[in-house]
Protein backbone atom coordinates (compact mmCIF):
# COMPACT_ATOMS: atom_id res chain seq x y z
CA UNK A 1 0.00 0.00 0.00
CA UNK A 2 1.22 3.66 -0.74
CA UNK A 3 1.65 6.01 2.22
CA UNK A 4 -0.51 8.72 2.00
CA UNK A 5 2.38 11.14 0.92
CA UNK A 6 3.66 8.28 -2.06
CA UNK A 7 0.03 8.25 -3.06
CA UNK A 8 -0.48 11.87 -3.58
CA UNK A 9 3.48 12.23 -5.41
CA UNK A 10 2.19 9.24 -7.56
CA UNK A 11 -1.10 11.06 -8.41
CA UNK A 12 0.75 14.18 -9.31
CA UNK A 13 3.11 12.07 -11.53
CA UNK A 14 -0.03 10.19 -13.14
CA UNK A 15 -1.41 14.24 -14.04
CA UNK A 16 2.27 14.95 -15.43
CA UNK A 17 2.69 12.17 -17.76
CA UNK A 18 -1.05 11.63 -18.89
CA UNK A 19 -1.23 14.96 -19.93
CA UNK A 20 2.02 15.64 -20.85
CA UNK A 21 1.72 13.10 -23.68
CA UNK A 22 -1.02 14.78 -25.18
CA UNK A 23 -0.89 14.86 -29.11
CA UNK A 24 -0.59 18.54 -30.72
CA UNK A 25 -2.59 16.91 -33.56
CA UNK A 26 -6.04 18.58 -32.61
CA UNK A 27 -8.12 17.54 -35.80
CA UNK A 28 -11.35 16.43 -34.99
CA UNK A 29 -13.38 13.44 -36.77
CA UNK A 30 -16.71 13.84 -38.06
CA UNK A 31 -18.72 11.54 -35.78
CA UNK A 32 -21.06 8.94 -37.46
CA UNK A 33 -24.60 9.61 -36.09
CA UNK A 34 -28.48 8.55 -35.93
CA UNK A 35 -31.13 11.20 -35.43
CA UNK A 36 -34.36 11.05 -34.73
CA UNK A 37 -36.85 13.93 -35.44
CA UNK A 38 -39.70 15.31 -36.42
CA UNK A 39 -41.01 15.24 -40.15
CA UNK A 40 -42.10 18.84 -39.78
CA UNK A 41 -40.14 22.23 -40.89
CA UNK A 42 -38.02 23.19 -37.55
CA UNK A 43 -38.71 26.27 -35.79
CA UNK A 44 -37.53 28.75 -33.93
CA UNK A 45 -39.63 27.46 -30.43
CA UNK A 46 -37.99 24.46 -30.98
CA UNK A 47 -35.86 23.13 -27.90
CA UNK A 48 -32.29 22.46 -28.20
CA UNK A 49 -31.20 19.03 -29.53
CA UNK A 50 -29.89 16.41 -27.63
CA UNK A 51 -26.64 14.52 -28.03
CA UNK A 52 -26.65 11.03 -26.56
CA UNK A 53 -23.24 10.16 -25.90
CA UNK A 54 -22.37 6.36 -24.78
CA UNK A 55 -19.43 4.97 -22.86
CA UNK A 56 -16.40 2.70 -23.60
CA UNK A 57 -17.04 -0.39 -25.91
CA UNK A 58 -20.55 1.36 -26.56
CA UNK A 59 -22.22 2.41 -29.62
CA UNK A 60 -25.17 4.67 -30.62
CA UNK A 61 -26.93 1.96 -31.12
CA UNK A 62 -27.21 1.28 -27.37
CA UNK A 63 -29.49 4.17 -26.64
CA UNK A 64 -31.88 3.52 -29.56
CA UNK A 65 -34.92 2.88 -27.26
CA UNK A 66 -34.46 5.34 -25.14
CA UNK A 67 -33.88 7.98 -27.89
CA UNK A 68 -37.32 7.34 -29.18
CA UNK A 69 -38.36 7.72 -25.87
CA UNK A 70 -36.70 11.00 -25.43
CA UNK A 71 -37.95 12.51 -29.03
CA UNK A 72 -41.39 11.29 -28.10
CA UNK A 73 -42.07 13.28 -24.88
CA UNK A 74 -39.23 15.67 -25.06
CA UNK A 75 -40.10 17.16 -28.88
CA UNK A 76 -36.53 17.44 -29.00
CA UNK A 77 -34.23 16.39 -32.21
CA UNK A 78 -32.52 13.57 -30.54
CA UNK A 79 -28.72 12.81 -31.78
CA UNK A 80 -26.57 9.44 -30.96
CA UNK A 81 -23.00 9.61 -32.07
CA UNK A 82 -20.22 7.09 -32.12
CA UNK A 83 -17.71 8.08 -29.88
CA UNK A 84 -14.05 8.14 -31.62
CA UNK A 85 -13.07 4.49 -32.13
CA UNK A 86 -16.13 3.37 -31.41
CA UNK A 87 -19.19 2.11 -33.66
CA UNK A 88 -19.20 3.37 -37.28
CA UNK A 89 -16.84 6.87 -36.34
CA UNK A 90 -13.76 6.91 -38.04
CA UNK A 91 -10.31 5.67 -35.87
CA UNK A 92 -7.70 7.96 -34.43
CA UNK A 93 -4.77 7.39 -32.72
CA UNK A 94 -5.90 10.04 -30.38
CA UNK A 95 -8.62 9.24 -27.96
CA UNK A 96 -8.72 11.95 -24.50
CA UNK A 97 -11.11 14.37 -23.33
CA UNK A 98 -9.86 17.21 -25.10
CA UNK A 99 -10.16 15.42 -28.54
CA UNK A 100 -13.85 13.80 -27.43
CA UNK A 101 -14.91 17.45 -26.68
CA UNK A 102 -13.47 18.69 -29.82
CA UNK A 103 -15.62 16.40 -31.65
CA UNK A 104 -18.76 16.96 -30.49
CA UNK A 105 -18.24 20.51 -31.28
CA UNK A 106 -17.29 19.85 -34.73
CA UNK A 107 -20.39 17.74 -34.74
CA UNK A 108 -22.62 21.04 -33.39
CA UNK A 109 -20.94 23.05 -35.86
CA UNK A 110 -21.39 20.22 -38.98
CA UNK A 111 -25.43 20.37 -38.38
CA UNK A 112 -25.59 23.95 -37.80
CA UNK A 113 -26.91 23.67 -34.47
CA UNK A 114 -26.68 26.73 -31.80
CA UNK A 115 -27.35 24.89 -28.52
CA UNK A 116 -27.70 21.22 -27.53
CA UNK A 117 -28.10 19.28 -24.58
CA UNK A 118 -26.01 16.74 -23.50
CA UNK A 119 -26.14 13.29 -22.00
CA UNK A 120 -23.17 10.86 -21.17
CA UNK A 121 -22.75 7.51 -19.85
CA UNK A 122 -19.49 6.62 -18.17
CA UNK A 123 -16.57 7.77 -20.72
CA UNK A 124 -19.42 9.66 -22.58
CA UNK A 125 -20.47 11.73 -19.30
CA UNK A 126 -17.07 12.66 -19.27
CA UNK A 127 -16.78 13.67 -22.57
CA UNK A 128 -20.04 15.95 -22.48
CA UNK A 129 -18.65 17.41 -19.16
CA UNK A 130 -16.01 18.81 -20.48
CA UNK A 131 -17.51 20.08 -23.81
CA UNK A 132 -19.75 21.60 -21.48
CA UNK A 133 -16.92 23.50 -19.55
CA UNK A 134 -14.56 24.00 -22.37
CA UNK A 135 -17.94 25.08 -24.87
CA UNK A 136 -20.52 26.12 -22.44
CA UNK A 137 -22.44 28.50 -24.72
CA UNK A 138 -23.20 25.74 -26.74
CA UNK A 139 -24.62 23.79 -24.38
CA UNK A 140 -28.53 24.32 -22.92
CA UNK A 141 -28.41 21.30 -20.50
CA UNK A 142 -26.37 18.30 -19.52
CA UNK A 143 -26.95 15.05 -18.13
CA UNK A 144 -24.13 12.74 -16.40
CA UNK A 145 -24.78 9.01 -16.10
CA UNK A 146 -23.16 6.99 -13.40
CA UNK A 147 -19.37 9.30 -13.24
CA UNK A 148 -17.40 11.67 -11.96
CA UNK A 149 -14.76 14.32 -12.86
CA UNK A 150 -13.02 13.74 -9.39
CA UNK A 151 -10.68 10.98 -10.51
CA UNK A 152 -10.32 7.55 -8.12
CA UNK A 153 -7.31 5.24 -9.08
CA UNK A 154 -8.96 2.47 -8.01
CA UNK A 155 -8.36 -0.76 -9.50
CA UNK A 156 -9.21 -0.37 -13.34
CA UNK A 157 -7.26 -4.04 -13.75
CA UNK A 158 -10.63 -5.50 -14.81
CA UNK A 159 -11.48 -3.04 -17.80
CA UNK A 160 -7.89 -2.64 -18.92
CA UNK A 161 -7.81 -6.70 -19.27
CA UNK A 162 -10.51 -6.72 -21.50
CA UNK A 163 -8.59 -4.89 -24.11
CA UNK A 164 -6.04 -8.27 -24.15
CA UNK A 165 -8.23 -10.67 -23.71
CA UNK A 166 -10.08 -9.08 -27.06
CA UNK A 167 -7.14 -9.11 -28.94
CA UNK A 168 -5.94 -12.76 -27.94
CA UNK A 169 -9.10 -14.17 -29.21
CA UNK A 170 -9.07 -16.03 -32.50
CA UNK A 171 -11.88 -14.69 -35.00
CA UNK A 172 -13.71 -16.88 -37.24
CA UNK A 173 -13.58 -16.97 -40.78
CA UNK A 174 -15.92 -18.23 -43.58
CA UNK A 175 -19.13 -18.52 -41.36
CA UNK A 176 -22.27 -16.55 -40.59
CA UNK A 177 -22.78 -13.82 -37.94
CA UNK A 178 -24.55 -16.05 -35.54
CA UNK A 179 -21.90 -18.79 -35.74
CA UNK A 180 -19.34 -16.20 -35.34
CA UNK A 181 -21.16 -14.65 -32.40
CA UNK A 182 -20.89 -17.84 -30.91
CA UNK A 183 -17.63 -18.99 -31.18
CA UNK A 184 -16.47 -16.15 -30.11
CA UNK A 185 -18.52 -16.37 -27.20
CA UNK A 186 -17.44 -19.43 -26.38
CA UNK A 187 -13.87 -17.92 -26.41
CA UNK A 188 -14.83 -14.87 -24.34
CA UNK A 189 -16.56 -16.82 -21.89
CA UNK A 190 -13.24 -18.37 -20.35
CA UNK A 191 -12.12 -14.81 -19.44
CA UNK A 192 -15.53 -13.18 -18.62
CA UNK A 193 -17.98 -14.80 -16.95
CA UNK A 194 -20.91 -12.30 -17.12
CA UNK A 195 -22.98 -12.96 -19.91
CA UNK A 196 -24.11 -9.76 -20.41
CA UNK A 197 -21.02 -8.12 -20.59
CA UNK A 198 -20.12 -10.66 -23.25
CA UNK A 199 -22.80 -10.07 -25.04
CA UNK A 200 -22.21 -6.09 -24.71
CA UNK A 201 -18.86 -6.70 -26.21
CA UNK A 202 -19.94 -9.09 -28.86
CA UNK A 203 -22.09 -5.88 -30.54
CA UNK A 204 -18.55 -5.11 -31.67
CA UNK A 205 -17.87 -7.55 -33.66
CA UNK A 206 -18.30 -7.25 -37.23
CA UNK A 207 -17.63 -9.02 -40.54
CA UNK A 208 -14.70 -7.54 -42.73
CA UNK A 209 -16.26 -5.98 -46.01
CA UNK A 210 -13.47 -7.12 -47.86
CA UNK A 211 -14.80 -10.52 -49.16
CA UNK A 212 -13.26 -12.60 -47.47
CA UNK A 213 -15.92 -14.17 -45.34
CA UNK A 214 -13.85 -12.77 -42.05
CA UNK A 215 -14.63 -10.49 -38.86
CA UNK A 216 -13.13 -7.87 -36.81
CA UNK A 217 -13.79 -5.54 -33.70
CA UNK A 218 -14.67 -2.12 -35.09
CA UNK A 219 -13.55 -0.70 -31.90
CA UNK A 220 -9.48 0.46 -32.55
CA UNK A 221 -8.69 -1.42 -28.96
CA UNK A 222 -4.81 -0.46 -29.85
CA UNK A 223 -5.87 3.15 -29.65
CA UNK A 224 -8.33 2.47 -26.73
CA UNK A 225 -5.39 0.61 -24.74
CA UNK A 226 -2.91 3.55 -25.32
CA UNK A 227 -4.94 6.34 -23.93
CA UNK A 228 -6.34 4.19 -20.92
CA UNK A 229 -5.16 6.26 -18.98
CA UNK A 230 -6.61 9.16 -20.04
CA UNK A 231 -9.69 7.74 -20.26
CA UNK A 232 -9.40 6.80 -16.54
CA UNK A 233 -8.48 10.35 -15.75
CA UNK A 234 -9.96 13.76 -16.21
CA UNK A 235 -8.63 16.74 -18.19
CA UNK A 236 -7.60 20.17 -15.79
CA UNK A 237 -9.73 22.11 -15.69
CA UNK A 238 -8.26 25.42 -14.24
CA UNK A 239 -10.98 27.81 -13.96
CA UNK A 240 -13.51 26.51 -16.15
CA UNK A 241 -16.98 26.00 -15.14
CA UNK A 242 -20.62 25.35 -16.64
CA UNK A 243 -23.25 27.88 -15.11
CA UNK A 244 -26.15 25.84 -16.45
CA UNK A 245 -28.72 23.53 -15.33
CA UNK A 246 -26.94 19.87 -14.87
CA UNK A 247 -28.27 16.55 -13.66
CA UNK A 248 -26.19 13.91 -12.39
CA UNK A 249 -27.68 10.79 -12.35
CA UNK A 250 -26.38 7.71 -10.52
CA UNK A 251 -26.59 3.54 -9.49
CA UNK A 252 -27.01 3.68 -6.24
CA UNK A 253 -25.22 0.32 -6.24
CA UNK A 254 -22.64 2.33 -8.29
CA UNK A 255 -19.59 4.13 -6.58
CA UNK A 256 -18.66 5.58 -9.77
CA UNK A 257 -20.58 9.24 -7.76
CA UNK A 258 -19.58 9.70 -3.95
CA UNK A 259 -21.52 12.06 -2.01
CA UNK A 260 -18.02 13.25 -1.43
CA UNK A 261 -17.58 14.05 -5.02
CA UNK A 262 -20.47 16.52 -4.77
CA UNK A 263 -18.21 19.66 -3.05
CA UNK A 264 -15.97 19.28 -6.15
CA UNK A 265 -18.63 18.89 -8.81
CA UNK A 266 -20.57 21.71 -7.73
CA UNK A 267 -17.73 24.17 -7.86
CA UNK A 268 -17.32 23.10 -11.87
CA UNK A 269 -20.98 22.64 -12.37
CA UNK A 270 -22.77 25.41 -9.95
CA UNK A 271 -26.65 24.31 -10.75
CA UNK A 272 -26.16 20.53 -10.78
CA UNK A 273 -28.31 18.27 -9.12
CA UNK A 274 -28.27 14.91 -8.11
CA UNK A 275 -30.31 11.52 -8.74
CA UNK A 276 -29.38 8.09 -7.33
CA UNK A 277 -31.92 5.12 -8.88
CA UNK A 278 -32.17 2.36 -6.24
CA UNK A 279 -31.44 -1.26 -6.95
CA UNK A 280 -29.48 -0.25 -9.68
CA UNK A 281 -25.95 0.09 -10.70
CA UNK A 282 -23.48 1.45 -13.79
CA UNK A 283 -26.18 0.77 -15.99
CA UNK A 284 -29.61 1.87 -14.60
CA UNK A 285 -30.54 3.85 -17.95
CA UNK A 286 -30.55 -0.09 -18.95
CA UNK A 287 -31.45 -1.80 -15.55
CA UNK A 288 -34.42 0.22 -14.66
CA UNK A 289 -35.26 2.55 -18.13
CA UNK A 290 -38.31 3.86 -16.88
CA UNK A 291 -37.07 5.14 -13.23
CA UNK A 292 -34.25 6.81 -15.72
CA UNK A 293 -36.80 8.18 -18.35
CA UNK A 294 -38.69 9.95 -15.71
CA UNK A 295 -35.99 11.87 -14.25
CA UNK A 296 -34.24 12.72 -17.07
CA UNK A 297 -37.38 13.91 -18.95
CA UNK A 298 -38.86 15.77 -16.50
CA UNK A 299 -35.17 17.66 -16.65
CA UNK A 300 -34.93 18.12 -20.20
CA UNK A 301 -38.67 19.87 -19.96
CA UNK A 302 -38.25 22.18 -17.07
CA UNK A 303 -38.31 25.63 -18.17
CA UNK A 304 -35.22 27.15 -15.92
CA UNK A 305 -35.46 30.03 -17.36
CA UNK A 306 -38.36 31.44 -15.05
Amino acid sequence: MFSLLNFNSAKKLFFQISFRKLSTNFTPVRLAYASYESTAPPSEQDPAALVVNHGIFGSKSNWNSLCKVYHEKTRRKIIAVDARNHGDSPHAQEHTYVHLALDLEELVKQLKLTKVAVLGHSMGGRAAMYFALKYPNLVDKLIVVDISPVVRYADMKSIARLFNVLQSLELPKNVTMSVARNQTDQQLSRYVMDKGLRNFLLTNLVQTLDGSSSYHWRINISALKANFDDICGFPPTNSLNFQGPVLFMSGANSDLIQNSDHERILKLFPKAEFVSIEGTGHWLHSEKPKEFLDHTVKFLNKNDKL
